[in-house]
Order: C-alpha cells, then structure tokens, then sequence
C-alpha cells in the first residue's frame, strides 16, 4: 500500500482486519456497552458530583477481588448503574486510599500515577473503545492494592479535624509545613487548603513544589500534572484526599535528613535557580523562534551539567528566544536520551518533561513559570547521569538531528519496532518526512497498547509523548515522535491477558 498516500480510516481498517500489522482481534465485544461521548469523557459543567453513590463504588473496586473486578464493573456499565466519570472518580479515589506513595512516589503507586494517562488514552479513543483504558487501569490499581497489602496494608487515615487550619490561615500554614517538610502539618493545612482555596490557588501552590527537588525520577511533577487534569473531569468535590495524597508524596524524602536543614543534591538545583529566576526578571515572554537556540539547548544537554543547562535558559530568553523554543529543545532532548540509552530512567526524563510543559502552561504564575522552566532543564542532565547509574552504564552518543530517514510503511515501522528499534525509527522518520500523515501511527500506536501493554509505563509514556508531539514545532517533531519507537509496542509483542479477559467480561 501507499502509506503516504493512503487515509487513516482505510489503515486502520487494514491493521485491524484478522489481527494483521496490529494483532488486535475483533472489538466487536464492546458493542454492548454504551458508547463514550468525547463529551462525556472531557470535563464540563456536568461533570459527576461527589455524592453518597460514589463511596460504594470505590468499596466495590476495593473490596472485589482482582479475578472477579472487571466482570463485576462491566455487568454495572451493561446495566446503565456505573458512567465514565463515576468509575473514573472512584478509580482515583480508590487508589489514594489504599496505595502509599512510600516508600517512593513510583513502583506500586503508579496505579495512581496513570489514571489520568488511561485517561487521555480514552479521550483519544473512539467513542466505541473508550473503555479500554480504564478497565486496564481498574486491573493496575487490584495488583497495586495487593503489593500494598504486601507491604503493611497503609490506608489514608481521617484527617485532624481539630488541626485544620481556617480558610484564611490555610495557605500560610500549608506553605510553612511544605518549607520544612512537616508531613503532619502539611496535612491539616492542605485539608484547610481544599475546603476553602480556589482550585486554581491550589494547583499554583503543587505545581511549584512538585518541581522542587528531584527525587522519585520526576513522579513528584507527573503527580501533580495527572492528579489536577483528572481532578478536572471528575470535580474539584474529590479533591481534598487527593491533595493529601499528594502533599504526602511530594514530602517523601525517602530517609534522608530534612531537606530544609541540609544542602541535598536532589534540591541543590531549585536553590541555585531561584536566582536565575530572579535574573530572568518578567519581560521575558514573547520572543522570537528558532531553530539554532534549539539545537543549542540539545547540544548542552547532551553533556553540560544541571547547572549549564539552567544557565543555558537563562541565556537564551536574555537574546530574546521565544520560550516555545526552549522547550522543544527540551523535549527533542529528553527523546534524544531516549535514543541513547532505552528504558526506565530516560523514559521518565519525557514523562516528566510532558508533566513539566502542562503545569508551565496551566500555572498563572510567572515566577513559577520562570521555575518550571529552569528546573525542567535541570532535570534533564540529572535523567542522564541517573541512566549512569541506574541502566546498563552505557549512554550511547546517538544524537537525534542526525537521525537519517529511512523506506518503508507503517505496518513494517510496528512490525520492526519488536525486532530492530533503530530501523524502526529510521524509517517512521522517512514516512513523517514523505508527508504521511502521524495520526495514523498514533492511532496505531495507541491501539497496540490497548491490546500489548503490560505495565503503568506503557500508557503513561505513550500517552505523555503522543500528546507532546503536537506541541513542538513543526521542525522537530517528527524526530521525536520517530524516537518515541524506542518504549513502545510492536506489532509483534505478545498479546496481554487483559484484553481475553475484558472480551469475555464484556460480550
């Protein structure tokens, strides 16, 4: 077939017609189900209300064991007894009262991490698979409760009642426990926080301090990022056990000494920048493009310290770049370790980075904005130095301006990435380069994890990087959706058992 030529749904049709280039199967089992509306999925003014009803669905996903869960769910959705946003709330409020961000905000925790990326999974969906990602997240939440469980059983206590601040006090005392990392202060305050700020007050104040230190490889700002778009579609009437949660997670220092009396390398970063923020001053937005600033963001990235890459923004919005450029030398450089060195670690250098860029963009603040950005920079040579340490060692120097397209079509692009990542890579670049259109491979791509994945990661990656792609700029990103090959699924991967049992919960 002609890929560059060819239409999406024509493609699509082609992948999934007898499990071909995609091995999907047949989703006629979802006709049953009453169809997702991409308005019932998106927040609005009907959003679902925290009533009585809600609790006994969290007690069901709580409470069902994991075999039995997704039948129990599904017989509700068939019956018309369960929506999208009710089983969407309960999923996130489930999961912050049974699952600890301990002892770090990762491993079993992400059941909370990715509700919001199974989430913009099923906002991307057709109305008839929006589903999907949900019950799969259903299923991840069940295998974290075990661990849990595993762990000492942690369940999210009743607040202080007594200790709760007044509205008026709230802010102030959620600030001072936040400074001195008082755990049990900061959770009367933040209960305070919830009951009487503007949730757009809040978000100001976790979307500074979840980019504070760089502990948990960057979960500390996807927390933050997934916790208030979900908190969107769901209501701001949910939030007072997710703000605990969270305030809880961005506390964890994970045994070190107290951060506000120590000179910690994990906060030496937003220390220094503080001042670099102070250097930027507030007449820095609306600069020019271009392309060089980029490749010199990259380039400093690829071997400069946290504190070169810090200074590097700071240069560059002092000539007058315009921040968007700044931020696709972010992004392209975070795909870029991708590329040299596949995996955990340089995976959560995109994922935070996608964190990172939302909560810039939805902050009001421009000094947070101004911290964001230079935090985010240094992040990205401490990701480096962590694959070090953390991965096989070896960093190879593939760079990601040097990336040469290559031949093919899409289905060999899916079936290579199983097999050869780099051919892959090569040749979904020569595709996007031809002109073929990239939502056929990100449709594609997300479909296979609907059908392949096997972990949080490969929904909260997928969903992170298919969304970036659409905000940088023209000039680059093909060669980051073409390195985004390296962590995700191949045609050719094995089906997970998910997808037999939600056919057989759903039929």
């Amino acid at each position: 077939m002609d890929p560059a030529g060819s239409s999406r749904r024509g493609f699509l049709r082609q992948a999934t017609a007898g499990g071909a280039a995609f091995a999907l199967g047949d989703l006629g089992f979802l006709a049953g189900l009453p169809a997702v509306s991409a308005a019932e999925a998106r927040p609005g003014a009907d959003m679902v209300r925290f009533r009585p009803e809600v609790e006994p669905t969290v007690r069901l996903l709580e409470e069902t064991p994991r075999g039995r869960l997704l039948e129990e769910v599904a017989a509700r959705i068939k019956a018309g007894r369960l929506s999208y946003q009710q089983l969407l709330a309960a999923l996130l409020l489930a999961g912050v009262r049974n699952v600890q961000p301990r002892p770090s905000v990762g491993f079993k925790f992400h059941a909370v991490l990715v509700v919001n990326s199974a989430h913009l999974a099923s906002l991307a969906s057709p109305d008839g698979e929006r589903w999907l990602p949900i019950l799969w997240a259903l299923d991840e939440f069940k295998r974290s409760q075990a661990r849990d469980v595993q762990e000492g059983n942690w369940t999210m206590g009743k607040v202080d009642e007594a200790r709760v601040p007044a509205a008026g006090k709230a802010r102030a005392a959620f600030v001072e426990a936040m400074d001195k990392w008082d755990v049990e202060a900061a959770d009367v305050a933040v209960a305070g926080l919830a009951r009487g700020a503007p949730a757009t007050e809040v978000f100001e104040l976790f979307a500074r301090y979840g980019a504070r230190d760089f502990r948990s490889i960057g979960h500390k700002a996807i927390f933050v990022a997934n916790a208030w778009r979900t908190l969107q579609c769901i209501g701001w009437q949910h939030a007072e056990p997710v703000l605990r949660s969270l305030a809880y997670a961005l506390l964890n220092h994970r045994g070190q000494p107290n951060p506000a009396e120590s000179d910690l390398d994990a906060d030496r970063p937003w220390r220094e920048n503080l001042g670099r923020a102070e250097a930027i001053g507030t007449s820095w937005r609306g600069g020019v493009e271009s392309a060089d600033a980029v490749r010199g963001m990259i380039e400093v990235l690829r071997g400069g310290s946290a504190a070169d890459a810090a200074g590097e923004v700071v240069s560059l919005l002092g000539k007058g770049v315009s921040e968007r450029s700044i931020y696709d030398g972010l992004l392209v450089g975070s795909a870029e370790l991708l590329m040299r060195q596949p995996g955990i670690v340089a995976l959560h250098s995109m994922t935070t980075s996608n964190a990172m860029r939302y909560n810039f963009a939805a902050t009001g603040s421009d000094h947070t904005r101004r911290m964001l950005l230079l935090q985010n920079a240094a992040f990205l040579p401490l990701f480096r130095e962590a694959m070090r340490g953390r991965g096989r060692g070896r960093v190879d120097d593939a760079r990601i301006d040097r990336l040469e397209p290559g031949g093919g079509d899409l289905e060999t692009v899916f079936a290579e990435i199983g097999k050869d990542r780099g051919s892959a890579s090569r040749r979904l670049l020569g595709l996007l380069e031809g002109g073929a259109d990239p939502g056929e491979f990100i449709d594609g791509a997300r479909r296979l994890i609907f059908s392949k994945g096997t972990n949080s990661h490969d929904y909260k990656f997928s969903s992170a990087v298919l969304e970036d792609f659409y905000h940088i700029s023209p000039g680059w990103r093909n060669r980051y959706l073409a390195a985004s090959v390296f962590n995700l699924r191949g045609s050719g991967d094995r089906d997970n058992a998910l997808m037999e049992r939600a056919r057989v919960a759903l039929g």
